[in-house]
């Protein structure tokens, strides 16, 4: 992961953008290291931390039939929140994550399932199967989406 913060920071500034996040099971830990890149009050907005399912409707603006449907670990969900960041926010662009990172699975999902969401000029959502113990499977969902948002901004020039 190092590094990926402060090439995602210059590259936004270099372009006069802004990034927001919305995070779940990352609980804080993508804004954090995006914060710790030098320079990052020149592109980082701020941050929804939506732990909670119903905050997902409530604060970040995922439609409440779409989390009693499919539940918070899913593809649409993790675009709906980046895009409930992005909007909230007021940035060019949203990241966001959730899944399930342990020790238990939740409502059926294995643990290491997450999906990460960029929303943007260009948008992308992943599924990742991650292995490892709970910090494990914070830190790779946080170096995966700062890579996904890397690629996107990349593909926009």
């Amino acid at each position: 992961m190092a590094g990926l913060p402060a090439r995602l920071i210059q590259e936004l500034v270099d372009r006069k953008e802004t990034v927001a996040v919305a995070e779940s099971l990352t609980g804080g830990l993508l804004g954090a290291t995006i914060v710790d890149a030098p320079g990052a009050s020149r592109a980082f907005r701020g941050g929804l931390i939506v732990y909670a399912t119903e905050l997902k409707a409530a604060l970040a603006d995922v439609p409440a039939d779409l989390l009693e449907a499919r539940g918070p670990v899913d593809a649409d969900v993790a675009a709906a929140l980046a895009e409930g960041a992005r909007g909230r926010c007021g940035a060019d662009w949203g990241l966001a994550t959730t899944g399930v990172a342990g020790p238990d699975p939740q409502d059926g999902v294995p643990v290491g399932t997450v999906f990460i969401a960029v929303a943007g000029p260009r948008s992308e959502v992943r599924q990742l199967a991650l292995d490892g113990e709970r910090a494990a499977v914070r830190t790779q969902t946080v170096t995966a989406v700062l890579r996904l948002a890397l690629e996107q901004i990349a593909q926009t020039r």
